[in-house]
């Protein structure tokens, strides 16, 4: 595996912009710090459609499509989500997730950009993410050919970064002191999807 580069939200959409252009990206962080929702800000700032598929629920013959028989030879007809005309950022989350199958039939989609006979148009973007074993979350081994086919960034949790995007977002004040005097009190970083959970069913954001 390609040595993994460090960085913050705030960094992600930079790194992203320079690397992801140019060759397949797959990042690595804990669940729920907003690595989704980190890409498909990136595909909207750089103007094109933002695909997301999930890697733990797919099927090897989901990506290959089904086959049909065109002047008496058989081809595969990859998934009309996929089959695009216009360039976009093909984001397939949960890939450390999915079975060793559907890794094979990842292959050619992340190293050719292509599925069968169809090429994802030029200027497309292949975005992979997922969590760490680390983590207790649900992952497998990447195989080998896999893993080099990508480059590597771990995205790091950082309170002034999501502090920022909260402000932004204009969540209610009271949470933002709430989260800074939480830090102050426990010295630790309460980064996590439970508490967007938490200000969405308070009705806050």
């Amino acid at each position: 595996m390609n040595p993994a580069i460090t960085v913050t939200q705030k960094q992600l959409s930079e790194f992203l912009l320079n690397v992801a252009v140019v060759r397949p990206v797959f990042i690595w962080g804990a669940p729920g710090i907003g690595k989704s929702s980190l890409v498909e800000g990136f595909a909207k700032e750089v103007g094109i459609p933002c695909v997301s598929l999930l890697g733990s629920q797919l099927a090897p013959e989901d990506l290959i499509g089904v086959p049909q028989i065109i002047d008496g030879m058989s081809r595969f007809c990859p998934p009309r989500m996929i089959a695009r005309d216009e360039p976009y950022c093909l984001f397939l989350d949960e890939l450390n997730a999915c079975s060793h199958e559907v890794q094979k039939a990842f292959y050619s989609l992340i190293h050719e950009r292509r599925i069968g006979e169809y090429y994802l148009p030029k200027a497309s973007i292949v975005i992979g993410a997922g969590n760490r074993a680390q983590d207790s979350a649900i992952v497998k081994p990447m195989s080998s050919p896999l893993l080099n086919r990508m480059i590597h960034v771990h995205l790091k949790v950082s309170h002034r970064d999501w502090l920022e995007w909260a402000k932004d977002q204009n969540i209610h004040p009271w949470v933002l002191n709430i989260f800074k005097l939480a830090l102050i009190i426990c010295g630790v970083n309460l980064l996590n999807m439970k508490k967007l959970f938490l200000l969405h069913a308070l009705g806050i954001c």
